[in-house]
């Protein structure tokens, strides 16, 4: 059975998410990283800006974007300077065990599933451990990823993120449910990205992306997007 995929553009029109991005933001974003699908750049924003309005938290200094709509065989995290609009990071990043082969399929918040999550993070203190130097990762998307430090969800350097194993395999070796990086800009990404950066990993999950507490904030404040969203919702399928 053929896989279907739903374009990121269609997804976005039916939940009406982009007319209530930060579009200051997403703008920079996608002329700091042409590669990057704007439209993914846009719901980052979003999100951020909710998190903010919510008072999960105060501000912040950079972003980091994954796309795992995109194979782990190509670049598909992204991490921004946003006080400056500069891009510092376009890397390779792994997903989740049971999430997907080459392609990610599922998702999960749950202990044990071995799979990546959704939604919005933000970066906390790093440690030592098994994987070496590690960021621990505070899920801040409730019921999607708010369990990621009770399961040690945490950003890392891995032997098996690298080009030359994403040519022999045909893909990226897979984590726990980590987003793990090369190790040669490991260090470096998390010291960039510790004490309170934000992450956000993307998919197009129409379950994430119709009841995510920071994607849909701001529908009932504005009766044109509640409006839209309800003429515009798809039918299950």
């Amino acid at each position: 059975m053929r896989r279907r995929f739903w374009p990121v553009a269609l997804l976005l029109s039916c939940f009406a998410l982009p007319a209530w991005a930060d579009d200051r933001l997403a703008a920079e974003l996608a002329a700091a990283a042409p590669a990057a699908n704007p439209e993914v750049l846009s719901l980052a924003a979003h999100a951020a800006d909710c998190a903010r309005k919510q008072g999960l938290l105060d501000g912040f200094h950079r972003l980091a974007v994954i796309d795992y709509s995109l194979p782990s065989t190509k670049p598909r995290l992204w991490v921004f300077d946003v006080d400056h609009g500069r891009l510092l990071f376009q890397e390779l990043v792994a997903h989740g065990r049971n999430t997907g082969d080459q392609l990610a399929a599922r998702f999960s918040n749950v202990e044990g599933s071995k799979m990546s999550s959704l939604g919005l993070f933000q970066a906390a203190d790093t440690y030592y451990g098994h994987n070496g130097y590690s960021l621990r990762l505070r899920g801040l998307d409730a019921g999607f990823n708010d369990n990621a430090l009770s399961r040690a969800i945490v950003m890392h350097g891995a032997p098996y993120v690298s080009e030359a194993i994403a040519e022999r395999l045909g893909r990226l070796g897979r984590s726990w449910g980590c987003p793990a990086v090369r190790q040669e800009v490991a260090h470096m990404m998390i010291d960039t990205l510790k004490g309170g950066a934000l992450l956000f990993a993307y998919y197009p999950d129409r379950k994430w992306l119709k009841e995510s507490p920071l994607l849909t904030c701001g529908a009932a404040a504005d009766p044109r997007v509640a409006e839209n969203r309800s003429a515009t919702r798809p039918r299950g399928g």
